[in-house]
């Protein structure tokens, strides 16, 4: 599918590094945006920008998600557009290593972004430089029945031991403490996520996850070590890899669990299944190890300038548009998820309140989920491993073996 946007509006938009080039012409952006809610968002975002370029003309080749996948690179090489989105982290990393990404550290210097991106700068930095501009994303933690913490007793959990003693409570009186659907994997990808995150750390997390550490190091068997202890806890529902992560909300919802890892995503479906606001509450997943910065689970979405884009001029000023934080409040209002700025607004929803508090104040680093930041065979080989240590912990080292093993033919 093929937009074409025309100006209507003149205003200027400039910053330092563009201020003595004068180009103008067509700007072309290639996205997968292509659901409804993301189709509205970056329509209005093009609308808004050439109000304010009258001298741009955006075409917009808007792709479905697999076909711009299997697309991207082939149109990266060949003809590439002057923009195009992405995801952070690791995900981008092969188009870095390929130089088919430009780097954008003067955008980011110009439009002050070093500072209001900020709490995604890790996630878009590679070798020392930033490859694109986040535009949104949503959180992850623990979403927890309020009402029975509040019950029991229970306060919110800052700290692994408060958060095993919460659990502890919990099962003590009849109530699993989490809920999982481990049926399609990736709902295992995410504890396995905090659960390094938080034992080992953002760089070694990253490291681990472009093949650099060995699955058999000692760093990722006390990752295991300290999930094990939930495992051996009783800290899971039963019967979890026979369920989807949607089935697994039923549990929660009807007080048979108090707690879910996951995505801000499931907030919807379970106000639609009945738990009020007043039932229904949200914590950062604890610390484990107090000597590392707190990094937290936050796939973001990117736009990047192609190595071989024909107008970066204008490429970067659409960035600079982008980073903004009007611009990014507008966009993720209608994407219903969470602008990057940090002086950007979110609406009144508590869940999405707290997510943003959390996401602009952390140091220690943006994770984009464990089958974004690992290629997708060593994505999906660890995350039948994870699935399957949950069950059966006992075949830990027979699991971190094969996966080892995977390691070595995905990374040559």
């Amino acid at each position: 599918m093929n937009f074409k946007f025309k100006t209507s509006v003149a205003s200027a938009v400039t910053f330092a590094l563009m201020a003595s080039t004068a180009f103008a012409g067509t700007l072309v952006i290639n996205t997968d945006t292509s659901d409804p809610a993301p189709k509205a968002a970056f329509e209005q975002l093009i609308k808004d920008f050439e109000a304010e370029n009258s001298d741009i003309t955006v075409k917009w080749n808007l792709f479905d998600h697999e076909g711009y996948k299997t697309s991207i690179r082939n149109f990266l090489t060949a003809d590439a557009p002057d923009l195009a989105n992405w995801y952070a982290g690791n995900r981008m990393l092969p188009y870095v290593n390929a130089g088919l990404f430009e780097p954008v550290d003067d955008v980011w210097a110009s439009a002050g972004l070093n500072d209001t991106l900020a709490s995604a700068s890790a996630s878009m930095t590679i070798d020392g430089k930033k490859w694109g501009v986040p535009y949104t994303y949503y959180n992850w933690g623990v979403y927890y029945r309020k009402d029975i913490f509040e019950n029991l007793g229970i306060g919110i959990p800052k700290t692994w031991d408060d958060f095993k003693a919460a659990g502890a409570t919990l099962n003590a009186n009849g109530v699993k403490p989490i809920t999982i659907g481990s049926k399609y994997l990736w709902t295992a990808g995410g504890v396995f996520d905090y659960m390094n995150l938080r034992t080992n750390g953002y760089d070694f997390h990253m490291a681990l996850t472009k093949g650099e550490v060995s699955w058999t190091d000692d760093r990722v068997k006390a990752t295991f070590a300290n999930w094990k202890e939930l495992v051996d806890a009783g800290f899971f529902i039963d019967n979890h890899a026979a369920l989807s992560w949607q089935e697994a909300l039923a549990p929660m919802v009807q007080g048979d669990a108090a707690m879910y890892v996951m995505g801000n995503f499931a907030v919807a479906p379970l106000r639609e299944a009945g738990l009020s606001d007043d039932q229904l509450g949200f914590f950062q997943f604890p610390q484990i190890n107090p000597n590392i910065d707190m990094a937290e689970e936050a796939p973001t979405d990117t736009i990047h300038i192609p190595a071989n884009a024909k107008n970066k001029v204008d490429a970067k000023k659409f960035l600079a548009f982008l980073g903004r934080a009007d611009v990014q409040t507008k966009i993720n209002a209608t994407l219903g998820q969470l602008p990057i700025n940090k002086n950007s607004s979110v609406s009144d929803d508590k869940f999405l309140q707290a997510g943003m508090s959390m996401l602009s104040s952390t140091t220690g680093g943006i994770a984009q989920f464990f089958d974004r930041d690992a290629p997708a065979e060593m994505a999906q080989a660890g995350m039948e491993g994870f699935q399957e240590f949950m069950v059966k912990p006992e075949r830990l080292d027979a699991i971190l073996k094969r996966l080892e093993k995977v390691r070595t033919r995905v990374y040559k």
